[in-house]
């Protein structure tokens, strides 16, 4: 394990810490009745519209990383949304009235939708093939720590006095990061070496591989330097303008990208986490403990989902993971269902800890085998010329999906109750036989090298590229690394 790569990837995971935090945040802030006063009671309709209006934003986000993400180049598009996402978390902060509120959702919104589809790309492009599931599903943990974070940030300041600081104290904590982000990403984050060959700069791309890939010996950053530059000059040799010809010839990367990105909200995870708290509700627990259990189904998913980006990503494989993830989702929503069937509105305490064990060990199980699998993957199956415009439109449908089955919540647990969790059930199903089926492995594998499992042609090296880039390394990188490493005896000295 390099620890320069891994603390790039912790500090690069702060862009999907503000999205899993700023979604979370919104729900304990219209919950405050100190809130609700100051904007001026709003209706139903407008509580509702903070919640669609932010996955709106979102999806625009999405839409702008399909279109400029590539221009921009991943760092400087990171920058550009650390500047919204700070403007809009500030403006909520601020907020005078209900208009300002709803502007502030929007642009924070824009801003983590045009991030969460880019970190994960980033940190793809800069891990090693043995440490990529590591790396880059460092992307999904920092989304369930920021929503970990807001269940208990928002439980704490619910016990404060009645008044604005209980909900514009837990908004102001959201500032910082995007500012923290911004100057990480100016002044030593590196760029991506795969990025930056696709920009014709080549050289760079060169430097910014041997800062990255430190842990290689002369040999291996030639060959594997070498293989990937080639890769990628091949790609871009057919690279396609028009979205019909992209389809027709990249349909299966294109289409299991999307289809992971959906599939997460098709699980139910974002119906179960928005209303969980109905859900305890209705087991008779009151307010404190509802609050309370919210916070520790976020600890549980979080520690669950750390656990096995660590130990299980890259050792087990992706695949095994989505499709272990998604039979057990299938059975643990069986199982609430039912539970929640039998105990609901019951005085029988025994059910209801049954009841809230199945909840928790679905989401352990969603959290800990798909939440970051699926970022993750959804960036390592399609080619550099396609990867950011791809991953922003599978963003786009997991953002449309999600705001259409949370907003379908409220009305199906009123009239089907319980029942709603088979819809998902169904979806799930639907998902596992497609990963069963046409999703292959993807570990210990470099980015290059994934086309293979897809059918598409992996460039063969010949001894003279081999030759030809170990004395342009030798030349160019091995005179800067000699640099470095005299600074360094100088300053020991």
């Amino acid at each position: 394990m390099d620890w320069y790569t891994l603390g790039i990837a912790l500090f690069a995971a702060i862009g999907t810490f503000l999205f899993g935090f700023d979604t979370g945040i919104a729900t304990t802030t219209i919950a405050h009745q100190s809130w609700v006063d100051y904007m001026g009671k709003p209706s139903k309709s407008q509580v509702g519209a903070i919640v669609s209006i932010y996955i709106a934003g979102e999806a625009v986000g999405s839409i702008l990383q399909v279109f400029a993400g590539d221009k921009l180049g991943r760092i400087r598009f990171m920058q550009i949304m650390c500047v919204i996402v700070t403007i809009g978390t500030a403006i909520q902060t601020a907020a005078a009235n209900y208009g300002m509120f709803v502007a502030g959702r929007f642009m924070a919104g824009f801003a983590v939708g045009g991030m969460v589809g880019t970190v994960p790309v980033y940190l793809s492009e800069i891990a090693a093939p043995a440490n990529r599931g590591l790396i880059g599903g460092i992307s999904g943990v920092g989304i369930s720590f920021g929503s970990m974070m807001s269940n208990w940030v928002g439980f704490l300041c619910g016990l404060a006095p009645y008044g604005q600081l209980q909900w514009r104290l837990p908004l102001s904590l959201q500032i910082p990061w995007g500012i923290i982000m911004f100057i990480g990403l100016t002044t030593f984050m590196p760029d991506s070496p795969r990025q930056l060959i696709r920009a014709g700069n080549v050289d760079k791309a060169r430097l910014e591989f041997l800062k990255i890939r430190r842990d290689l010996a002369s040999e291996e950053s030639t060959r594997e330097f070498a293989f990937m530059h080639a890769q990628i000059e091949f790609e871009m040799a057919r690279e396609l303008t028009s979205y019909k010809e992209i389809f027709k010839l990249f349909k299966r990367r294109v289409l299991v990208s999307i289809a992971v990105q959906t599939m997460t909200s098709l699980t139910g995870t974002n119906v179960v986490g928005y209303y969980q708290t109905i859900l305890y509700k209705g087991l008779g627990f009151n307010p404190k403990v509802v609050l309370c259990l919210a916070g520790a189904y976020g600890t549980v998913g979080f520690i669950s989902n750390s656990l096995t980006t660590v130990f299980l990503t890259d050792a087990w494989g992706r695949r095994k993971m989505l499709i272990t993830g998604l039979a057990g989702v299938c059975f643990w929503e069986v199982y609430s269902a039912i539970m929640l069937r039998e105990f609901n509105g019951s005085n029988n305490t025994v059910g209801k800890g049954f009841t809230i064990a199945g909840i928790y060990i679905f989401c352990v199980t969603y959290f800990g085998m798909i939440n970051s699998t699926t970022w993750l993957y959804g960036a390592e199956v399609v080619p550099i010329i396609l990867r950011n415009r791809v991953m922003g439109v599978a963003s786009f449908f997991h953002f449309v999906v999600n705001v259409a089955i949370t907003q379908a919540g409220p009305t199906a647990f009123a009239n089907i109750h319980e029942n709603y969790f088979y819809v998902f059930v169904g979806c799930s199903f639907f998902f596992l036989v497609m990963a069963y089926f046409f999703f292959p492995e993807t570990k210990q594998k470099s980015l290059e090298e994934i086309a293979a499992s897809f059918g598409d042609k992996v460039v063969l090296l010949t001894e003279m590229e081999v030759a030809v880039e170990a004395t342009i390394q030798q030349n160019k990188g091995g005179a800067d690394k000699l640099e470095v490493e005299d600074r360094s005896v100088d300053k020991v000295a």
